[in-house]
């Protein structure tokens, strides 16, 4: 949303998969929001301006009014209760359910494969971790194939409506795959493209993702750099 609308304020970093998800529960949602885009580079992060605000300096960190959350998860669910329409943790106890399953499976078997590749691969450490990040690839291919088979059964991942669980996941899926596409990781082969072609129902959830209104403003500044 524009600058110039008020709302809560986001601070965020370019490229933090936490923080996007919230930027696209935003949009989801509709709810206006002012962006403070920080610069870990620079330092902001543990500038007692903003440790005041999160003592961990870490993103994402909400501000509405008075009130000041962080973790990204907590902060969804609290524009959930604020702004329940769509809803994102489902309509009902099934859906909710079922939401929460997805988003606890991802932390319980993705995550970890994820991290395991990215982090290497972002900050050149490809070289050193080489071993590592192989022996992460199957795994992260393995839940990657349990999400593919989710997806060829219904259009999002919890049913037939966007819930939190597709905001919360697509993040990281798009990272690994910038990662993936890194010229340190071609010698890897870590097999993980052309990603249409290892999993293509997969692949359309994630361009369902990318077509949803104001997801432009959502990705990370510096990936369009």
């Amino acid at each position: 949303m524009n600058e110039t609308h008020q709302g809560p304020e986001i601070y965020w970093v370019s490229g933090s998969p936490y923080s996007w998800r919230v930027l696209l529960a935003l949009e989801a949602k509709r709810v206006p929001y002012r962006s403070r885009l920080l610069q870990a580079s620079k330092g902001e992060l543990k500038s007692p301006e903003y440790l005041a605000l999160n003592p961990r300096g870490k993103v994402p960190t909400l501000k509405d009014g008075d009130f000041v959350l962080a973790e990204s998860l907590a902060i969804l669910q609290y524009l959930e209760h604020k702004h329940p329409q769509p809803a994102l943790f489902g309509r009902n106890a099934r859906a909710t359910g079922r939401t929460w399953q997805l988003v606890s499976e991802y932390f319980s078997y993705l995550n970890g494969p994820v991290d395991r590749i990215v982090g290497p691969l972002y900050f050149g450490k490809a070289g050193e971790k080489a071993d590592d990040i192989r022996a992460a690839a199957p795994k992260a291919h393995a839940e990657l194939a349990q999400i593919e088979s989710i997806v060829q059964k219904s259009k999002w991942l919890a049913g037939d409506e966007l819930s939190a669980a597709d905001i919360a996941i697509y993040p990281f899926v798009k990272s690994l795959l910038r990662a993936a596409s890194k010229n340190e990781a071609k010698p890897l082969d870590l097999g993980f493209l052309p990603f249409d072609a290892t999993y293509p129902r997969l692949d359309e959830w994630m361009k369902r993702v990318e077509s949803l209104p104001g997801y432009e403003r959502t990705v990370p500044p510096h990936w369009k750099q």
